[in-house]
């Protein structure tokens, strides 16, 4: 499956269901029917968002990938058939190619392209069509987005959304409201949040995450800075790095969660002087709650209002996901974790539920990534009880390039931080799922952590389970 990329370089140029084929505004219909785009991976969480959107404007949409996804029934459920493999003659005469930055030039049906779209061109043309609030920051978009899309529906607003995971409470990624607003995700992996001119920008916090694209900690700031200096309006995590960042808004507006209180429900936090009940643990939710709320004032509902809404709030896939239980009633929990400050953050709140045991599993991703992180890293897993680590999800990147690289180096800066905890090194996901059977027991919970395809074993653990 292809999803969304990280490739370095600058880019060119309350219904529980939604109605994907419902009717679009007359001008958005107007300007999108005739076009014809093809996307390439048209299975990743992104570009199905983009898809499902396009096709609702009224565009013919067609697209493929490597194999199905946990999107695909969604696309067909639109009238979206995505051809498997990528060939020249899957694309149609005259359409459009819609490529995101883990689609190499060489891709078959990018060289067979008259027209060529990088994903966030595409996304900033549907942005357009609407009063914008774009999510950015090195963790919590698709958390933080969620919680913006979530408190706008529920308080009757209507929006459009493209994020990158579905939504527990409406089960799809992307839809296209009839209100005027739209909320995306704005990533910095490969500096394409510069090709969008939000109204409302939030920054939730910026650590360098991105070796490949970013040479440095400045680097990465002074294209969060440029993204900012786009937007009307900041909305920014309360921190002076973070304020000089977006210093080149229109206007700049700071956002926290002081002293959030855990709860067997929950999260409780204070804002606007009110109390905030979320159902969602971790302090780092309490703040991207925080920041939701902030940016679904200014896009016109009452603080009162967003604080109710907000309380329904059930969260997205792969965020401290609950996939079921094993051996004996040990619940599986799955996370997209793939940065130190991501792992401590979801083991933290994993915390919060009071195991006798917190097992974790981790599945780096990326080589240049566990290079250059990989003490943080084991520093980040020694606050589990017992860990275990899996080799590197290469994702687009070559091993062969990052010799002596390995997951084995975040096992032993684990080992090394874990003042005599258990450490494994899991080479195999197999390898992983016989020490996960050897090792749980009644009173664990079981937490998989990465941004690669750690998830698909905590689904064959449940489902072994049943």
């Amino acid at each position: 499956m292809t999803g969304l990329g990280d490739e370095p370089g600058v880019v060119p140029g309350a219904d529980p269901q939604p109605d994907l084929d419902g009717q679009a505004e007359p001008d958005a219909e107007g300007a999108w029917r005739g076009r014809a785009l093809h996307f390439v991976g048209i299975g990743g969480a992104g570009m199905s968002g983009l898809a499902l959107i396009a096709r609702r404007l009224g565009a013919t949409v067609t697209g493929s990938d490597q194999g199905t996804s946990t999107y695909t029934q969604a696309l067909r459920a639109a009238g979206i058939e995505p051809a498997l493999g990528h060939a020249a003659e899957h694309v149609p005469p005259g359409a459009e190619v819609v490529y995101s930055s883990a689609v190499p030039p060489d891709n078959p049906e990018r060289a067979a392209a008259a027209v060529q779209l990088h994903r966030s061109e595409l996304l900033a043309q549907i942005a357009s069509l609407k009063r914008c609030i774009a999510v950015a920051g090195t963790h919590g978009k698709t958390t933080t987005a969620g919680m913006v899309t979530h408190v706008l529906r529920r308080c009757g607003l209507r929006p459009a959304y493209v994020i990158g995971a579905v939504l527990r409470d409406t089960g799809l990624n992307a839809d296209w409201g009839d209100g005027e607003w739209i909320v995306i995700e704005a990533d910095e992996s490969d500096r394409s949040l510069l090709n969008y001119t939000p109204e409302i920008a939030v920054l939730t916090n910026a650590e360098l995450d991105h070796h490949s694209t970013y040479r440095s900690r400045l680097e990465l700031d002074e294209t969060f800075a440029a993204f900012c200096a786009r937007a009307e309006v900041g909305v920014v995590w309360n921190r002076p790095e973070l304020l000089r960042i977006a210093t080149g808004a229109g206007r700049v507006v700071p956002y926290d969660a002081p002293d959030p209180t855990p709860t067997p429900a929950g999260t409780r936090f204070r804002w606007h002087g009110l109390r905030v009940s979320l159902a969602l643990h971790g302090d780092h939710n309490a703040v991207n709650a925080a920041g939701a709320l902030t940016a679904a004032e200014l896009a016109g509902v009452r603080p009162s209002d967003a604080i109710e809404a907000i309380a329904s709030f059930s969260g997205a896939q792969r965020r401290l996901e609950l996939l079921g239980e094993r051996y004996g009633g040990v619940p599986i929990y799955d996370d997209y974790a793939h940065h130190p400050t991501e792992v401590a953050a979801a083991l933290a709140g994993a915390r919060e539920l009071e195991p006798r045991r917190l097992v974790a599993v981790f599945q780096p991703h990326l080589y240049s990534r566990t290079r250059s992180l990989a003490r943080e890293f084991g520093a980040a897993l020694a606050r589990a009880d017992v860990c275990g680590v899996l080799d590197v999800y290469p994702a687009r990147e070559r091993g062969e390039e990052f010799p002596g690289v390995s997951g084995r180096l975040i096992a032993a800066a684990a080992a090394d931080a874990g003042g005599g905890r258990t450490v494994a090194w899991l080479p195999t996901l197999a390898d992983a799922r016989r020490w996960l059977e050897a090792t749980l027991r009644p009173g664990d919970l079981c937490l998989l952590m990465g941004a690669g395809d750690v998830d698909t074993l905590g689904r064959a653990l449940v489902a072994a389970a049943d």
